[in-house]
């Protein structure tokens, strides 16, 4: 079993920046592919950014590329989500998810965490 505890969320004006953490434990957390999947209210929940087992490759969503970051600590058993230049739509529950089969480019999570809420305001 894994545990995925994400922090970081809250509120934020447009233009602004946040820094997303999920915390991983019970398992190889270096084995794993993880990713940043959101849910807007009223949507279905998407694929977001994702980040290989070594933290070499990075794929994201056209939504977010260019503004979002993913990155991982494996010595730390944590995968970040650097957010730049928040607009409105990215409002959303964050979740963070593992993936120990799939690929970065096509995860297919084994594991899911609770979601943090980021609130951007126009």
């Amino acid at each position: 079993q894994v545990q995925l505890v994400e922090s970081g969320g809250g509120l934020v004006q447009a233009g602004g920046s946040l820094r997303l953490s999920c915390a991983a434990s019970g398992r190889y957390f270096s084995s794993a592919v993880m990713g940043w999947f959101r849910q807007a209210p009223g949507k279905e929940r998407e694929f977001a950014a994702a980040i290989s087992r070594g933290g070499g490759m990075t794929y994201y969503a056209d939504s977010v590329k260019g503004r979002f970051t993913i990155s991982r600590d494996n010595a730390k058993n944590t995968v970040y989500l650097q957010m730049n230049s928040l607009e409105p739509e990215d409002t959303a529950v964050y979740y963070c998810a593992a993936d120990y089969g799939g690929s970065y480019n096509r995860m297919s999570p084994d594991y899911w965490g609770q979601g943090t809420q980021v609130t951007v305001s126009s």
